[in-house]
């Protein structure tokens, strides 16, 4: 007997499981929103140095008034090697000649020049404000842009850490309830924030918030429903942050100032926090932590939500214990993080598997994020962004079906890595074709995320499978931390960011065909059995090979070539 049985004598997938599975899966909706909201907030307008304020804004004024603003810029505003407007100088004084469009410039005219005293002009045609124009981050402090992102994945990264050590003492719901408050205050607050430092604070604040929503979110998930419902139930939450994406665009394009598409995307949390007192905690981790009768109190609640009236009076104390005893056996046991790579096989599934998560995550994000540099509308490049993880989960989950994990994993990360590394090869000028290369790295990586968390679960023994799944997600943290950080070697070399981008998600490609393949094979519940099986899989290879020769033996012609 197990928990599982215990579950379907309380209804299996009945009324309460449907319900809290939903409610849980709408704020999914919201978590691309975060993650994904600096495309928005955090945009580069065009921009230019402030023009001097001297007597020759009488002189600006008429030629501005002849010409117009962008050919009177020329005498403030030197020319880049592009012929346009420079971002972060402007000349020391006003150069008149340069009016005249036939007037060649040559190099002497970088002598009087100077960086923006007194500050920039921005275009606000399509972003009314960002925290770019807020705080001037341009220039020499562009690189601040991809800090705050940083700073941001970094508490994703800490949250993991903290909410996952807590809810295992603390339960499920409790950190379920303080983090979507946590999302809510730190990300309204951070909509109020009067400088950079304030902000990036909140922010991180707003990522550790985020991690324990999805942590606690797929436990009480995977916890109250059938094992048989489980791949459906992850592909829904999966189609929820991708339509999440949709609903970030709809969103960003009607809020243009990025104080309110802040509080825009925040406030939802305060009702999700509000209906969040419904939920039921864990009944498995109240019966693993000893809390024997609030299991018993939940369970009936769960019946009687249910419809199983009947079955109410029949759960009692002395049935949970004797269902769960197997379960309460193996607890005694204790394991730590030095168990996934103490022995052969568990350490190469850990090993390859963190390549596998940190690239995908390295690469997701290096491409997510940098929607600007595609040369199209940034609403329409996200949107299709968003759109293309639908077929791609869908293809992914096909594949992995009836074909294999380690084949999708591996698959969906070499095309990854070689669709982005592409890239570098396709000019400038053709930006659709430099769109399309993009958008197919990105549905890749999307698929290779689905996988990931389905195959994980898979590999790692019942004993080790939270701490391997920890692990990983981890990996996955330092991996988008990273990510905004490489960006910054464009400066050195153009296309620097998308070699090691592809580059990363290739080497994981190839490192995911050494894990074993988990297809219709059963979990394994502990390190042994991840073992044998691994060596009884490498025998009957050996053997099938040995079958195969004996055949081509007996059917081999005389006088064939040895």
């Amino acid at each position: 007997m197990s928990f599982g049985d215990l579950l379907d004598q309380v209804g299996g997938m009945g009324r309460f499981q449907f319900i809290q599975v939903i409610l849980l899966a709408i704020p999914i909706l919201m978590m691309a929103s975060h993650n994904l909201l600096q495309n928005f907030t955090a945009a580069f307008p065009g921009h230019h140095c402030q023009i001097h304020a001297t007597e020759n804004d009488m002189n600006w004024a008429n030629v501005t008034e002849k010409l117009g603003s962008a050919e009177a810029l020329r005498a403030f505003i030197p020319l880049d090697d592009n012929q346009r407007p420079e971002k972060c100088l402007r000349f020391t004084k006003a150069q008149w000649r340069f009016v005249n469009p036939n007037i060649t410039r040559d190099n002497t005219t970088r002598a009087d020049v100077e960086p923006c005293l007194d500050g920039w002009i921005y275009d606000r045609s399509e972003f009314a404000s960002t925290i770019i124009t807020e705080w001037d981050l341009v220039c020499d402090s562009r690189r601040m842009r991809q800090m705050a992102q940083s700073v941001y994945m970094s508490g994703v990264l800490v949250g993991a850490v903290v909410f996952g050590g807590l809810s295992d003492r603390y339960g499920r719901r409790a950190l379920l309830i303080w983090s979507y408050l946590q999302m809510a205050v730190a990300g309204s607050s951070a909509a109020f924030s009067p400088n950079y430092i304030s902000y990036c604070i909140f922010r991180f604040l707003t990522g550790m918030a985020l991690s324990g929503i999805i942590l606690n979110c797929v436990c009480l998930t995977l916890e109250w429903i059938p094992t048989q419902v489980r791949t459906i139930t992850g592909t829904m939450n999966g189609y929820c942050y991708s339509i999440g994406q949709l609903i970030l665009v709809a969103v960003a394009y009607g809020i243009r100032d990025w104080r309110w598409l802040q509080l825009a995307v925040s406030l939802p949390f305060f009702i999700f926090f509000l209906y969040s007192w419904w939920f039921a905690e864990s009944a498995r981790w109240q019966i693993l932590t000893g809390k024997m009768e609030d299991a018993v109190q939940a369970l009936k609640r769960v019946a009687k939500v249910n419809g199983k009236k009947e079955e109410v009076e029949k759960i009692t104390l002395e049935i949970v214990k004797c269902n769960m005893e197997k379960d309460l056996t193996s607890t005694k046991s204790t394991y730590t993080v030095i168990d996934l790579v103490r022995t052969p096989t568990i350490r190469r599934i850990t090993v390859c598997l963190s390549m596998v998560w940190f690239s995908t995550s390295f690469s997701y994000y290096g491409l997510a994020m940098d929607l600007q540099n595609f040369g199209f509308s940034i609403y329409l490049i996200q949107v299709i962004f968003g759109v293309v993880d639908i077929p791609a989960k869908f293809f992914c989950v096909l594949v992995m079906s009836y074909i294999g994990r380690r084949v999708t994993q591996a698959g969906s990360l070499s095309l990854a890595g070689l669709a982005v590394l592409m890239n570098i090869f396709v000019p400038p000028e053709l930006q659709a074709l430099r769109t399309s290369l993009a958008v197919i790295g990105k549905g890749c990586l999307a698929s290779s995320f689905n996988c990931a968390y389905l195959y994980t679960g898979e590999l790692y023994p019942t004993v080790i499978r939270q701490t391997g799944m920890g692990f990983c997600t981890t990996m996955a943290r330092v991996g988008g931390i990273v990510a905004p950080l490489v960006q910054m070697t464009s400066d050195y070399f153009q296309f620097l960011p998308l070699i090691i981008y592809g580059g990363a998600a290739f080497l994981a490609g190839i490192g995911a065909y050494f894990l074993p393949e988990t297809l219709n094979l059963p979990l394994p519940e502990t390190i042994q059995d991840t073992e044998s099986k691994t060596e009884v899989s490498d025998e009957e290879q050996k053997e099938t090979i040995l079958l195969k020769s004996t055949d081509l033996e007996k059917i081999k012609p005389a006088g064939y070539p040895e």
